[in-house]
């Protein structure tokens, strides 16, 4: 079976469902919008997209099917991936004032560490993984996986880019700082929360 249009609409519809709904992500993007603005922010957006796409490619060339193999990689990439998660919670219940300046202790996410986090993001391997597993055809196999990557990169970016923008929105709202560190601690709290399904996993 080719990648047909009735099922490239299908995986569409699946992509912009995982992309724009909240996740690590996402909520880091907002308080980014909200502590450095969009344009600052913009590194970090092509960070996750980018990031994203090798990652989908990779799970289609057979990264999946190592972690099938050898599934103690995969936790050990799950712990990471959480202990990553609450450093960068740790990070944006720290964030400084709101400015439209460079300077400062705080800075955004850059483009390689947003790339980067998506390889010890729980919710991007599921979506890659996902992606891989129920939209691409066996027939060219490889041509369909890389279309699917790149599909998935189109939507994601302006899905994550609304997030940003949000954010972006709330910057004359919390431009006291008993609200700005109220929505940072509020952020970060989101981050934690997210690890939820993880540490039920774990102790059960």
């Amino acid at each position: 079976m080719t990648l047909s249009l009735d099922l490239l609409l299908g995986f569409a519809l699946f992509a912009l469902v995982t992309s724009i709904t909240p996740g690590p992500n996402n909520t880091m993007l907002l308080a980014s919008g909200v502590n450095f603005g969009f344009n600052r922010t913009i590194p970090h957006m092509l960070g996750i997209t980018c990031g994203f796409f090798v990652l989908v490619v990779a799970v289609g060339f057979g990264l999946g099917a190592v972690f099938q193999t050898y599934p103690l990689l995969y936790t050990v990439l799950r712990y990471v991936g959480a202990a990553y998660l609450l450093y960068l919670a740790w990070k944006i219940a720290h964030s400084g004032p709101v400015s439209d300046s460079e300077a400062g202790e705080s800075k955004p996410i850059s483009y390689l560490g947003a790339a980067a986090f998506q390889w010890v993001n729980p919710k991007a391997w599921i979506m890659a993984i996902g992606a891989i597993s129920t939209y691409t055809p066996m027939q060219g196999y490889f041509t369909n996986v890389i279309v699917i990557a790149a599909v998935f990169a189109l939507i994601n970016l302006p899905s994550v880019s609304v997030w940003a923008a949000c954010g972006t929105l709330l910057r004359n709202v919390l431009k006291d700082r008993r609200w700005l560190r109220l929505f940072n601690w509020g952020m970060a709290a989101l981050l934690v929360v997210s690890l939820y399904p993880l540490l039920l996993e774990s102790f059960s």
